[in-house]
């Protein structure tokens, strides 16, 4: 297991995203930059966060026709990030596009699949988007098709990982949401767990987001959210 924390920065401007990370001296903590801030400000944002030394998670959630993707990828393969996402409902040829278009760029980015959102419930999987297996089943079975895809791992659930390493083998990587200090509240999160609990389900790297960028002090809740999800104790 990697066991390092990424922090979400959902943040509506570049200049509170900055702001926030200054306070991290002594560290360089991974960071998740998602829709809100990258759409806010483009691919900037990615660049100076890089220049400051910081590992990036652009969670973009690809979900296109395949043609699409590849060039959407291309451009994304080019900011020198270290993971990226696509959602694994798109299929299999969507999820080979997005591998073929890291490969030809030439970048070694972490290619992740979305199972299924931490803000889905299984009854709303069955009643809405009217998939009739188990949110178990399911996770597992998009997994494999990521596998399958060239995928190097899937987001999901700390409590979906022991499936998706069963069916995918250990190596396979899970990037987990959905994580909470045991103090805090949910949130929308439906399915979630402490970073200890990330730690002994087997999550690779667990995602925190308003744990730690709404804390008191972010950078003593990162050390708190690491300590923890390092040693599986509260």
């Amino acid at each position: 297991m990697s066991n390092e924390v990424i922090i979400a920065c959902d943040f509506n401007s570049q200049e509170k995203t900055l702001e926030f990370l200054q306070q991290f001296k002594d560290e360089k903590p991974y960071v998740k930059i998602g829709m809100e801030v990258f759409y806010g400000n483009g691919p900037e944002i990615v660049r100076q966060i890089k220049q400051q030394g910081h590992q990036i998670f652009l969670d973009l959630k690809l979900h296109d026709i395949p043609n699409t993707v590849y060039h959407a990828m291309s451009m994304l393969a080019q900011l020198d990030v270290d993971m990226v996402n696509v959602h694994a409902a798109g299929t299999i040829e969507m999820m080979k596009a997005a591998r073929k278009a890291l490969d030809d760029h030439g970048s070694k980015a972490i290619l992740l699949a979305v199972t299924q959102l931490t803000s889905t419930t299984e009854e709303a999987m069955h009643e809405e988007l009217l998939i009739s297996k188990s949110m178990q089943e399911t996770v597992a079975q998009y997994a494999l098709n990521a596998k399958m895809a060239g995928c190097d791992g899937v987001v999901c659930s700390p409590l979906e990982v022991e499936i998706v390493k069963k069916v995918c083998g250990k190596d396979f990587q899970t990037v987990t949401p959905g994580i909470r200090f045991a103090t805090d509240s949910k949130g929308d999160q439906k399915r979630v767990t402490t970073p200890a609990i990330a730690h002994q389900l087997g999550s690779d790297y667990i995602v925190v987001g308003r744990s730690i960028t709404k804390a008191e002090n972010p950078v003593e809740a990162y050390r708190l959210a690491t300590k923890q999800f390092q040693t599986g104790e509260e």
